[in-house]
């Protein structure tokens, strides 16, 4: 069996959204969540005394950003990068 016989396609319910669909609407009640496919959902901001347009802007520049760092480093730095966080995650796990 291939990997990708094995993985949902997109667009259909899963088995537990396709039984809480057959349950809303075997009692007559209306979902929201069941109806469509799961996305990624953009967060709503929250009343934290930011500006929404403020945090808008800096997930803009973090969604730049990070491919451009990468983009700017060189293989011998990333890989400098990856061993030391690697190195952090195992002594974590030690711990």
């Amino acid at each position: 069996m291939n990997a990708q016989a094995r993985q949902p396609r997109r667009g259909h319910l899963d088995a537990n959204q396709l039984a809480a669909s057959i349950v809303a609407e075997a009692t007559d009640e209306t979902t929201t969540d069941t109806d469509a496919p799961e996305e990624e959902a953009e967060e709503a901001p929250s009343d934290d005394g930011k500006n929404p347009a403020a945090v808008a802007l800096g997930r803009l520049g973090g969604k730049v950003g990070g491919p451009a760092r990468a983009k700017a480093l060189s293989a011998r730095r990333r890989t400098a990068i990856a061993k030391k966080a690697a190195k952090a995650r195992w002594e974590k796990a030690d711990q």
